[in-house]
Protein backbone atom coordinates (compact mmCIF):
# COMPACT_ATOMS: atom_id res chain seq x y z
CA UNK A 1 0.00 0.00 0.00
CA UNK A 2 3.00 2.71 0.56
CA UNK A 3 3.83 2.06 -3.00
CA UNK A 4 0.57 2.32 -4.34
CA UNK A 5 -0.25 6.04 -2.46
CA UNK A 6 2.39 7.97 -4.20
CA UNK A 7 1.46 6.22 -7.55
CA UNK A 8 -2.34 6.63 -6.84
CA UNK A 9 -1.79 10.63 -6.47
CA UNK A 10 0.52 11.08 -9.51
CA UNK A 11 -2.29 9.34 -11.53
CA UNK A 12 -4.75 11.44 -9.59
CA UNK A 13 -2.64 14.77 -10.55
CA UNK A 14 -2.71 13.94 -14.16
CA UNK A 15 -6.17 13.39 -14.37
CA UNK A 16 -7.21 16.21 -12.66
CA UNK A 17 -5.72 17.54 -15.70
CA UNK A 18 -9.11 17.19 -17.77
CA UNK A 19 -10.77 19.98 -16.89
CA UNK A 20 -8.67 22.29 -18.68
CA UNK A 21 -8.04 20.26 -21.63
CA UNK A 22 -10.50 21.88 -23.63
CA UNK A 23 -8.70 25.54 -23.04
CA UNK A 24 -5.33 24.58 -23.27
CA UNK A 25 -5.36 21.70 -25.67
CA UNK A 26 -4.04 19.11 -23.57
CA UNK A 27 -5.51 15.43 -24.87
CA UNK A 28 -4.94 12.33 -23.49
CA UNK A 29 -4.26 8.64 -24.74
CA UNK A 30 -5.79 5.32 -22.99
CA UNK A 31 -3.84 2.42 -24.10
CA UNK A 32 -3.49 -1.10 -23.54
CA UNK A 33 -0.69 -3.20 -24.61
CA UNK A 34 -0.33 -7.16 -24.19
CA UNK A 35 2.73 -9.08 -25.56
CA UNK A 36 2.19 -12.84 -24.57
CA UNK A 37 4.14 -15.70 -25.71
CA UNK A 38 2.43 -18.41 -27.55
CA UNK A 39 5.47 -20.51 -27.33
CA UNK A 40 9.57 -20.79 -26.72
CA UNK A 41 10.02 -18.47 -29.32
CA UNK A 42 6.89 -16.77 -30.73
CA UNK A 43 4.49 -13.70 -29.33
CA UNK A 44 1.56 -12.51 -30.34
CA UNK A 45 1.47 -8.45 -29.71
CA UNK A 46 -1.74 -6.91 -29.15
CA UNK A 47 -2.58 -3.26 -28.41
CA UNK A 48 -5.68 -0.78 -28.10
CA UNK A 49 -5.17 3.37 -27.63
CA UNK A 50 -8.20 5.51 -27.30
CA UNK A 51 -6.88 8.77 -28.04
CA UNK A 52 -8.94 11.61 -27.43
CA UNK A 53 -9.06 14.93 -27.94
CA UNK A 54 -10.35 16.55 -24.54
CA UNK A 55 -9.33 13.97 -22.28
CA UNK A 56 -13.24 12.35 -22.04
CA UNK A 57 -15.24 11.20 -25.21
CA UNK A 58 -14.36 13.55 -28.05
CA UNK A 59 -12.67 11.00 -30.10
CA UNK A 60 -9.24 11.70 -31.81
CA UNK A 61 -8.26 8.79 -32.84
CA UNK A 62 -8.88 4.84 -32.00
CA UNK A 63 -5.86 2.85 -32.96
CA UNK A 64 -5.83 -1.37 -33.07
CA UNK A 65 -2.80 -3.31 -33.44
CA UNK A 66 -1.42 -6.83 -33.51
CA UNK A 67 1.49 -9.13 -34.88
CA UNK A 68 3.54 -12.02 -34.53
CA UNK A 69 6.75 -11.87 -33.30
CA UNK A 70 9.84 -14.63 -33.19
CA UNK A 71 12.70 -14.06 -30.46
CA UNK A 72 16.09 -14.44 -32.09
CA UNK A 73 18.00 -14.67 -29.00
CA UNK A 74 16.03 -15.67 -25.37
CA UNK A 75 13.27 -12.96 -24.64
CA UNK A 76 15.25 -10.54 -26.72
CA UNK A 77 16.09 -9.28 -30.32
CA UNK A 78 12.43 -9.64 -31.44
CA UNK A 79 11.56 -9.51 -34.98
CA UNK A 80 7.94 -8.97 -35.83
CA UNK A 81 5.63 -8.70 -38.52
CA UNK A 82 1.94 -7.05 -37.80
CA UNK A 83 -0.71 -4.82 -38.64
CA UNK A 84 -2.50 -1.68 -37.49
CA UNK A 85 -6.24 -0.64 -38.31
CA UNK A 86 -6.41 2.67 -37.47
CA UNK A 87 -10.11 5.06 -37.25
CA UNK A 88 -9.08 9.08 -36.71
CA UNK A 89 -11.83 11.47 -36.58
CA UNK A 90 -10.21 15.21 -37.26
CA UNK A 91 -11.52 18.94 -36.98
CA UNK A 92 -11.30 20.23 -40.94
CA UNK A 93 -12.53 24.11 -40.69
CA UNK A 94 -14.48 23.20 -37.59
CA UNK A 95 -16.31 20.41 -38.52
CA UNK A 96 -15.31 17.09 -37.54
CA UNK A 97 -14.22 14.61 -39.99
CA UNK A 98 -13.46 10.76 -40.42
CA UNK A 99 -10.72 8.67 -42.31
CA UNK A 100 -9.71 5.60 -42.04
CA UNK A 101 -6.25 3.43 -42.74
CA UNK A 102 -4.86 -0.09 -42.75
CA UNK A 103 -1.02 -0.50 -41.58
CA UNK A 104 1.05 -3.35 -41.99
CA UNK A 105 4.46 -2.99 -40.35
CA UNK A 106 7.71 -4.94 -39.34
CA UNK A 107 9.91 -4.57 -36.03
CA UNK A 108 13.10 -5.28 -34.70
CA UNK A 109 13.17 -4.89 -30.54
CA UNK A 110 16.28 -5.21 -28.94
CA UNK A 111 17.15 -4.30 -25.16
CA UNK A 112 19.90 -4.04 -22.90
CA UNK A 113 20.32 -3.77 -19.13
CA UNK A 114 23.08 -1.12 -17.88
CA UNK A 115 22.85 -1.54 -14.08
CA UNK A 116 19.22 -0.27 -12.95
CA UNK A 117 19.21 0.99 -16.38
CA UNK A 118 16.87 -0.72 -18.65
CA UNK A 119 16.63 0.44 -22.43
CA UNK A 120 14.56 -0.62 -25.10
CA UNK A 121 15.41 0.14 -29.10
CA UNK A 122 12.62 -0.43 -31.61
CA UNK A 123 13.26 0.41 -35.71
CA UNK A 124 9.52 -0.25 -37.06
CA UNK A 125 8.93 0.34 -40.89
CA UNK A 126 5.09 0.72 -41.77
CA UNK A 127 2.98 0.94 -44.83
CA UNK A 128 0.16 3.23 -44.75
CA UNK A 129 -2.75 2.37 -46.80
CA UNK A 130 -4.74 5.76 -46.58
CA UNK A 131 -8.22 6.34 -47.79
CA UNK A 132 -6.75 8.23 -51.21
CA UNK A 133 -3.05 7.89 -50.41
CA UNK A 134 -0.27 5.14 -49.83
CA UNK A 135 2.67 6.36 -47.62
CA UNK A 136 5.79 4.15 -46.16
CA UNK A 137 7.38 5.66 -42.92
CA UNK A 138 10.11 4.40 -40.49
CA UNK A 139 10.02 5.09 -36.96
CA UNK A 140 13.09 4.56 -34.46
CA UNK A 141 12.08 4.71 -30.45
CA UNK A 142 14.50 4.31 -27.32
CA UNK A 143 13.21 3.47 -24.02
CA UNK A 144 14.62 3.70 -20.73
CA UNK A 145 12.93 2.22 -17.29
CA UNK A 146 14.69 2.86 -14.15
CA UNK A 147 13.66 1.34 -10.91
CA UNK A 148 13.08 3.06 -7.96
CA UNK A 149 12.63 1.43 -4.73
CA UNK A 150 14.28 -1.49 -6.13
CA UNK A 151 17.48 -2.75 -8.03
CA UNK A 152 15.25 -4.95 -10.51
CA UNK A 153 11.85 -4.32 -12.00
CA UNK A 154 10.24 -6.77 -9.88
CA UNK A 155 6.82 -6.75 -8.54
CA UNK A 156 5.67 -3.72 -6.07
CA UNK A 157 8.28 -1.87 -8.13
CA UNK A 158 7.68 2.11 -8.78
CA UNK A 159 10.26 3.09 -11.20
CA UNK A 160 10.68 6.21 -14.18
CA UNK A 161 9.59 5.45 -17.96
CA UNK A 162 11.23 7.75 -20.77
CA UNK A 163 11.22 7.58 -24.03
CA UNK A 164 12.28 9.52 -27.50
CA UNK A 165 10.58 8.39 -30.96
CA UNK A 166 11.21 10.68 -34.38
CA UNK A 167 8.86 9.66 -37.32
CA UNK A 168 10.49 9.66 -41.15
CA UNK A 169 8.48 9.41 -44.18
CA UNK A 170 10.38 7.64 -46.98
CA UNK A 171 9.05 10.79 -49.32
CA UNK A 172 8.89 14.72 -48.99
CA UNK A 173 8.66 16.39 -46.33
CA UNK A 174 10.91 13.62 -44.64
CA UNK A 175 10.45 14.99 -41.09
CA UNK A 176 7.19 13.91 -39.92
CA UNK A 177 7.18 13.66 -36.09
CA UNK A 178 8.70 13.46 -32.75
CA UNK A 179 7.35 12.19 -29.39
CA UNK A 180 9.05 12.65 -26.01
CA UNK A 181 7.60 10.84 -22.79
CA UNK A 182 8.13 10.88 -19.56
CA UNK A 183 5.97 8.88 -16.82
CA UNK A 184 6.03 7.12 -13.21
CA UNK A 185 5.02 3.68 -13.34
CA UNK A 186 4.08 0.85 -11.40
CA UNK A 187 5.07 -3.26 -11.28
CA UNK A 188 2.04 -4.74 -10.35
CA UNK A 189 3.22 -8.72 -10.78
CA UNK A 190 5.65 -10.94 -12.55
CA UNK A 191 3.34 -10.14 -16.33
CA UNK A 192 1.71 -6.53 -15.76
CA UNK A 193 2.76 -3.06 -14.67
CA UNK A 194 0.92 0.57 -15.25
CA UNK A 195 2.01 3.75 -16.25
CA UNK A 196 0.84 7.30 -16.28
CA UNK A 197 2.96 9.95 -17.63
CA UNK A 198 3.02 12.94 -19.76
CA UNK A 199 4.10 13.09 -24.11
CA UNK A 200 5.04 16.05 -25.98
CA UNK A 201 4.31 15.42 -29.39
CA UNK A 202 6.70 17.96 -31.73
CA UNK A 203 5.34 18.25 -35.86
CA UNK A 204 6.10 20.68 -38.28
CA UNK A 205 3.75 23.34 -38.04
CA UNK A 206 1.93 22.08 -34.11
CA UNK A 207 3.35 21.02 -30.95
CA UNK A 208 0.82 19.38 -28.62
CA UNK A 209 0.88 17.33 -25.02
CA UNK A 210 -1.02 14.36 -24.09
CA UNK A 211 -1.55 12.46 -21.01
CA UNK A 212 -1.32 9.10 -21.44
CA UNK A 213 -2.19 6.04 -18.77
CA UNK A 214 -1.03 2.53 -20.02
CA UNK A 215 -1.82 -0.83 -18.97
CA UNK A 216 0.82 -3.82 -20.08
CA UNK A 217 -0.26 -7.29 -20.25
CA UNK A 218 2.66 -9.61 -20.59
CA UNK A 219 0.99 -13.13 -19.12
CA UNK A 220 2.11 -16.10 -21.95
CA UNK A 221 -0.50 -18.22 -23.06
CA UNK A 222 1.99 -21.20 -23.03
CA UNK A 223 3.20 -22.63 -19.69
CA UNK A 224 6.55 -22.98 -21.30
Amino acid sequence: MKLIKPFSAFLFLLTGSFSIAQTNDLGAWYMYFGNNKISNKFNFHNEIQYRSFDGTGDLEQLLIRTGIGYDLTENNNNVLLGYGFILSQPYRNGEKTENIEHRIFQQFITKQKFGRFNLQQRYRLEERFLEDDFRMRFRYYIGLNIPLNNKEMSPKTLYLSAYNEFFLHLNSPVFDRNRVYGALGFVINKNMKIEAGYMNQIQENKNRGQIQIGFYNNIPFTGN
